[in-house]
């Protein structure tokens, strides 16, 4: 292997918050954003920065609250997703990436959203791996949710189901699985995840960054426009089995993008864990197309 496509593991104070992330690659090459989900962290890209380090400069950070970065607490720092975007920006700005792709999943997609629409020149293209921007791909499992953000009380914040355990942090890699696909997933994903998330005041991070997720759905949008007027070049790829978010999403990007190459898998939410050489194949493949490497 080249020297270059082993893993470097760094950290940079952003604004007093040290953002921890794993870079592979040389600088010469277009650069790639991994922007992680809840309640993982740069840990789930683990397997695909080598491999990706041939067509791109692949920089995947914990963002502030998550993994290894800081997660200072509420009142100390504002845990909104366009907030995150701010931090990440900063990032950028440290480590001199200008122009990027931008891989979307989970809680990354509102704050990888957030950068692109802010200035749509930066980004090369989208990846977007069961994250969602479109109704289409909250059913009714999301409906509580909905009722809280409308109006957050304490009775419907009682209604929720509770996922802020360590029960609930499996459940994001096994729920909806069938066993074929359970017995794939090595469980120190969600413990290094919950060993994580078990930092005093993280869980109450974690319960903020999901009241702005209602944000997020109210910029859907504003998201098809987004689509609809920049035409990025965009990749999907998908884990049909997504206990969270649903398939019929892939039709919501579908349907606004002209350039979108999409590709389902017989997998869960975190697609990674099970098919990371195949995502590794189609986004190196994507990034050198559009790069014209």
């Amino acid at each position: 292997m080249r020297a270059t496509a082993k893993a470097r593991h760094q950290s940079v104070d952003v604004d007093g918050i040290e953002i921890f992330y794993r870079e592979a690659g040389t600088p010469d090459l277009p650069c790639l954003l991994l922007l992680h989900g809840f309640p993982s962290s740069s840990h789930c890209f683990r397997r695909v920065l080598a491999p990706l380090s041939e067509v791109s400069r692949v920089v995947a950070p914990d963002l502030p609250g998550f993994g290894f970065s800081s997660a200072p607490k509420i009142g100390d720092y504002e845990y909104t997703f366009a907030n995150l975007a701010d931090t990440m920006e900063r990032f950028l700005e440290r480590i001199g990436v200008e122009e990027f792709f931008v891989y979307l999943h989970d809680f990354g997609a509102p704050v990888g959203y957030h950068l692109a629409m802010r200035r749509p020149e930066r980004v090369l293209g989208l990846v977007v791996q069961n994250g969602n921007a479109h109704d289409d791909g909250l059913g009714e499992q999301w409906d509580g949710a909905r009722d809280y953000w409308a109006d957050p009380t304490e009775e419907n914040r009682a209604r929720l189901p509770e996922w802020l355990n360590f029960e609930g942090t499996r459940g994001q890699y096994l729920d909806g699985l069938p066993e074929r696909l359970r017995i794939l997933h090595p469980p120190e994903t969600w413990h290094l995840d919950w060993e994580r998330m078990s930092r005093p005041g993280d869980l109450d991070v974690q319960f903020q960054l999901f009241r702005d997720y209602g944000a997020h759905v109210a910029r859907f949008g504003d998201l098809a426009e987004y689509h609809r007027t920049h035409q990025p070049p965009c990749l999907l790829l998908w884990g049909r089995h997504d206990a969270f978010f649903d398939l019929a999403e892939i039709m919501g990007y579908a349907r606004d993008l002209d350039r979108i190459e999409m590709h389902v898998y017989d997998a869960g939410h975190y697609l990674l864990e099970t098919h990371a050489d195949e995502s590794a194949a189609a986004i190196a493949a994507f990034v050198a197309d559009v790069s014209g490497a």
